[in-house]
């Protein structure tokens, strides 16, 4: 039976002695996904600006979107690890992009009290889900609770700052938690790591192209 060569298994080897990959095509792959980084972070904080009430909303787009860049990032790479790397950096964009907004409106429009908390109907079996009912200084009694999830809450009793938006589109916040630029800081310190990631997977990932190492994922360094 003669013996014959699929045509199809043949790859053409360049003058280095590998396999030939178009440099030109791996940049372009590493800018199409260092791109589509910066965008899941825009597009995160622009749709977090259109939700002001609704905080699950831009969470819930960042984190698909975020997925969507880690996968991106592994097949651009061709080796799993360094989805892992991004994942910090992924968390300072998420932060970052979702609560960018509502404090910069906090922070612009926002009214300074200082208040005392009168009231906790923390609901739930572990009595984490705090609505903290508050009265100012001259003794009104605010109609906006303060939500606070979570071990920790003020108790009742307790003095704190807030701020709170006039039109009631923001829920409140602990004053010293209010930090716009701290948030955007955030935001552009994980998206610089998101494209230094981008552009060392690229370049791994020509690499590994070269020597022909195309087929496991998890398994690949």
């Amino acid at each position: 039976m003669p013996f014959r060569i699929r045509r199809s298994t043949i790859r053409p080897l360049s003058a280095m002695g590998g396999y030939a990959v178009d440099p030109w095509k791996s940049l372009r792959r590493t800018l199409g996904v260092a791109g589509f980084g910066c965008l899941t972070a825009l597009v995160t904080a622009y749709v977090s600006y259109l939700a002001l009430r609704w905080v699950w909303v831009p969470i819930a787009v960042g984190v698909v979107l975020g997925l969507a860049f880690v996968v991106l990032l592994i097949l651009l790479h061709r080796a799993a690890w360094i989805g892992l790397l991004s994942i910090v950096p992924a968390l300072f964009i998420l932060v970052g992009a979702v609560q960018y907004a509502p404090e910069a409106a906090l922070e612009a429009r926002g009214v300074r009290e200082g208040v005392v908390v009168v009231a906790d109907s923390a609901t739930g079996k572990d009595g984490k889900n705090h609505r903290l009912t508050l009265r100012t200084a001259d003794g009104e009694q605010l109609e906006e609770r303060f939500t606070y999830n979570g071990s920790g809450a003020p108790r009742v009793g307790e003095r704190l700052d807030v701020i709170r938006d006039p039109e009631g589109v923001v829920p409140m916040e602990q004053a010293d938690e209010v930090d716009a630029a701290g948030r955007l800081g955030g935001l552009v310190a994980g998206l610089v790591a998101w494209t230094l990631l981008a552009v060392l997977a690229g370049w791994r990932g020509h690499v590994r192209r070269r020597r022909g190492k195309t087929d496991s994922l998890l398994l690949s360094l």
